[in-house]
């Protein structure tokens, strides 16, 4: 299969043509000198080794490195240094495809969410349960990364937490599953929830290690139409990016009304 990458700065800026491309469900991030990094959801594990889900490719489209980054992969986000941030979903974490079990691997996800190295190595694991106050990751709903810092707010108990040169700082939740988020730092948006809450929007105050809610909003097209239910929708720092088939809409935290 042929793919085509194509960059957006916000035009129109490249387009990498990549030749037998062997990934399934894939997630295509920019790195650093004009290259890509694309990452297939699910890795299986083998005997004779796991699948390599994540693979680099030049401007041209050439291949210049493959890697593990684990199964189970719900979040890809690259910063400007090239590393990558991963967040895993239930299967990541606890293990499928082979990981996990007596005769295979731990996952590379168990944590939750892990950062690799310009060079695809693990160089950060969120920490388990008993080495912080809000929990391990059962399952990375959202993820956020805005130039070194990484945001996420996870399954069970939805805390935010924030991670900034491997230091954690949290705020507990209400509760409220989100799919996305975005934030300015001090000022939040969770994006989305379960069923009827799938284009819900609740906007909140971090202060004294709580999110106090003051708004509550439906995320709907410029023309008021609901999003499509295929609709991808991605917070990165205090944008929120919604792509439907070829639109690609941007919501700024500061064009939502702090109280509704």
């Amino acid at each position: 299969m042929t793919a085509r990458v194509t960059l957006h700065s916000p035009a129109l800026s490249n387009v990498v043509t990549i030749h037998d491309f062997p990934l399934a469900h894939p997630t295509v991030q920019p790195l650093p000198d004009g290259r890509v990094l694309a990452v297939g959801a699910r890795a299986r594990w083998r005997q004779d080794g796991p699948d390599r889900n994540a693979i680099i490719y030049s401007a041209d489209g050439t291949a210049l490195a493959a890697e593990t980054l684990g199964d189970g992969i719900e979040h890809v986000f690259t910063t400007g240094t090239g590393h990558v941030w991963v967040g895993y979903f239930d299967e990541g974490v606890f293990g499928n495809f082979g990981w996990g079990r007596a005769d295979g691997r731990e996952p590379i996800g168990s944590c939750g969410l892990v950062r690799f190295s310009p060079d695809l190595k693990v160089d950060w694991r969120f920490p388990f349960h008993e080495d912080n106050p809000w929990g391990a990751i059962s399952d990375c709903y959202a993820l956020n990364v805005d130039a070194d810092t990484a945001w996420t707010c996870y399954y069970t108990s939805f805390p935010i937490v924030r991670v900034h040169d491997g230091v954690l700082a949290g705020w507990r939740g209400d509760g409220t599953a989100a799919n996305a988020l975005i934030t300015d730092g001090s000022r939040i948006a969770l994006y989305g929830g379960y069923s009827a809450d799938r284009d819900r929007l609740v906007v909140g105050q971090l202060s004294d290690g709580q999110m106090r809610s003051s708004g509550e909003y439906r995320v709907v097209l410029p023309g008021g139409e609901e999003l499509p239910g295929d609709a991808r929708v991605i917070g990165r720092g205090p944008d929120l990016h919604i792509l439907t088939g070829t639109d690609w809409y941007r919501l700024d935290l500061t064009d939502v009304p702090a109280e509704s």
